[in-house]
């Protein structure tokens, strides 16, 4: 148990010293939690205030507070951009803000958690404890990232073993493509269906979960199965992953609407794991079964008729049409609703139908894996990995390995899935494309259940490259917009290093670095001081930028890194750079840069400084220019958490305003060197 909170002291002599605790995060977890972490020690140590800093990064908790830290704790700091538990500190006061309030505001967040809310023992979803003044990650965006995260194995697991059971025991037949039931292979069958039937409540659940804690999982899970099972309410179809968004975020604000109900004190110790739950579920379930499945069942009868109506129009028209509303919720009522109209004319001997239908099911999970193979620098590890395992969904007609990307980006990825699902219904319509199995995907047309096979996949494919260009021009617009919009103030964006691992990047000697003046560095191999565990020479120093533009400087250090003959194509080398550019600025702020790339133009990490006395403008959000950059380089196969560490060290060393003045004026390359050898 921690003590509680009473006033905390303040310093003065004859007095407590304070102690406060700190934590900082953000998502990416690289150089801002520890710029932030070190921002706040040395604002602790000015004011004369007893500091410790946890720092939760992509290698994982350090200087982990325990549980006597928290005791003899006045305050905690919260600087973090994702979700941080905050039971641990429960009867101490708690601030939480931003990540980028601890690099430029460590003052003042010392000054306020003075005066922070008491924490109370079941820690409010998404800094409600925090007293205001941040600038977090709104808990929406944690919430639905936090359900996409949980949901993506069960899509991956459930899928990939689906599309292997059809692959080696499935066949066609007049119900679609299926397997024989009892078989081996229909065991397999059936237990990815289970993956893919409990991914819709996880991602309910754990939506739920991230805004109103563990009371808010029950109705969540309970919520997200009932929003997936249309027989409930009177519905053909389920509202799919849709669906399971809404009763996500129900489920977390019901429950923390019911957290604020006075209740006797008896009744306390109860209530979040009997009373909540068991309200929150009942009110969410009867609320979704008699208000929202309604107009879901309405909606899908009402579109069903359409469709009836339109038969005989234009086949491009009903093609595109019919591939709208399939690419639209994956699962939901209006995809349903598309593939049972489909599927129930075929048995009148109309097969076109289908055939628009079963051309657009893949182009989904197959454009959104290949966006992923496109422009892998726009998307995470887990993306890209995930991308992979939708491209195999898509080749079986799954469309749900698409689900995960739509959940996660809903205002970038549905346009670009039904543009492309839109324009493959039109292609196999105006092909005249016909399938004679309610399925859809390659697969279909491997077994011979396809008339006009060659347009049918020419239609795939059309469809599934227009899908894939359009999601990652969306998302880089949305980039560009961020960077050029963002207001002062606001949280930095991270720069997301993809790994560095040990390497040398080059001794001194052979082809000189020169600056603007001409100068050359001239430190000899054997007396060069080791830097960045040699990541970093002479070679890759540059006192003096000749560029004043972004774009320009990036050219121009990855040709100072080529002089080591580390770089293969410095024209990639640069592209990649610049495509990290468009995701976020890697402009720190304190007058910094780190611009970096991952590609396999680079042979080994090699790591370049460079200093530019008029400063270059590069989307800092605290408005400095960048005058100290470093360009980090990496190999596509550099893997491990040794660039994390070595991130770390520089990040932090970056932030002692000494030693960026002393790495300012230093007069050469040799000295800046010697300078940057402190880094340890």
């Amino acid at each position: 148990m921690t003590s509680p909170a009473g006033p905390p002291g303040d310093g003065a002599s004859g007095r407590k010293r304070l102690k406060l605790l700190a934590v900082t995060a953000c998502p990416t977890g690289i150089a801002h939690t520890y710029m932030a972490a070190e921002k706040l020690t040395q604002a602790a140590a000015e004011l004369g205030v007893d500091m410790k800093v946890e720092t939760q990064g992509s290698i994982g908790a350090e200087n982990v507070l325990s549980d006597n830290d928290v005791r003899e704790a006045d305050g905690i700091i919260i600087a973090a951009d994702k979700e941080v538990d905050r039971e641990r500190f429960a009867g101490k006061r708690v601030l939480s803000t931003g990540v980028a309030d601890g690099i430029h505001k460590p003052k003042e967040l010392i000054e306020r958690v003075r005066s922070a809310p008491v924490q109370t023992g079941t820690a409010p979803a998404g800094g409600a404890a925090g007293g205001g003044g941040g600038k977090e990650r709104s808990l929406a965006y944690k919430a639905l990232m936090n359900g996409v995260s949980y949901m993506i194995p069960f899509v991956v697991v459930g899928g990939l073993l689906i599309a292997i059971a059809l692959a080696l025991g499935g066949h066609a037949t007049a119900e679609g493509y299926a397997v024989t039931p009892g078989t081996f292979w229909d065991h397999v069958f059936q237990i990815g269906v289970l993956g893919f039937t409990l991914m819709i409540p996880i991602l309910s659940g754990y939506i739920a979960y991230a805004i109103g804690d563990r009371p808010a999982l029950v109705p969540g899970m309970i919520g997200g199965f009932i929003a997936n099972t249309g027989a409930l309410y009177d519905s053909k179809s389920g509202a799919g992953f849709i669906g399971a968004i809404v009763t996500g975020f129900l489920a977390g604000y019901l429950v923390l609407w019911i957290k604020k109900v006075k209740v006797p004190k008896v009744v306390q110790p109860i209530m979040p794991i009997i009373v909540i739950p068991i309200v929150a579920t009942t009110a969410l379930g009867l609320f979704f079964i008699y208000v929202i499945g309604k107009p879901i069942s309405w909606v899908f009868e009402s579109l069903t008729s359409w469709l009836s109506g339109m038969t005989g129009t234009s086949a491009i028209l009903l093609g595109a049409l019919l591939g709208l509303m399939i690419a639209f919720d994956m699962g939901g009522p209006v995809n349903k609703t598309a593939f049972l109209f489909g599927t129930g004319l075929i048995a009148s001997g109309n097969y076109a139908v289908m055939g628009m239908c079963a051309a657009a099911i893949p182009v989904m999970p197959l454009g959104q894996g290949l966006a992923t193979v496109l422009r892998r620098k726009l998307y995470s590890e887990q993306e890209r990995d995930t991308g992979m395992a939708a491209l195999f969904m898509g080749m079986f007609g799954i469309s749900e390995g698409a689900i995960p990307f739509a959940a996660a980006r809903p205002a970038i990825v549905i346009p670009a899935n039904m543009l492309g699902g839109a324009v493959a219904g039109a292609v196999a319509g105006v092909a005249g494309v016909g399938d004679h199995v309610p399925h859809g995907g390659p697969i279909v047309a491997a077994l011979g259940a396809i008339s006009g096979w060659v347009w049918f996949l020419i239609a795939i494919a059309i469809g599934t490259v227009v899908t894939a260009l359009t999601t990652n021009a969306l998302i880089e617009i949305k980039a560009r917009r961020g960077v050029r919009l963002a207001p002062a103030g606001a949280a930095v964006p991270e720069p997301v290093l993809a790994g560095v691992a040990a390497g040398s990047g080059g001794g001194a000697g052979g082809t000189a670095v020169r600056t603007r003046t001409g100068a050359a560095p001239a430190a000899a191999a054997d007396a060069e001081p080791e830097v960045l565990s040699g990541y970093l020479t002479a070679r890759t120093v540059r006192t003096e930028l000749a560029s004043d533009t972004k774009e320009a400087a990036i050219r121009e250090m990855a040709e100072m890194l080529a002089a080591t003959g580390n770089v293969r194509d410095v024209e990639e080398l640069v592209r990649v750079a610049l495509a990290r550019e468009a995701q976020g600025t890697t402009g720190l702020g304190e007058s910094i840069a780190i611009p970096h790339a991952k590609t396999d133009a680079v042979a080994r990490p090699t790591v370049g400084f460079a200093r530019s006395s008029e400063g270059i403008e590069w989307g800092a959000l605290d408005g400095t220019k960048a005058r100290l950059v470093f360009m980090i380089s990496v190999p596509e196969a550099a893997a491990g958490d040794e660039h994390l560490r070595i991130l770390a060290l520089l990040s932090r060393k970056l932030m002692d305003a000494d030693f960026r003045e002393r790495l300012r004026s230093a007069p050469d390359g040799p000295a800046v060197l010697e300078v940057l050898s402190e880094i340890r």
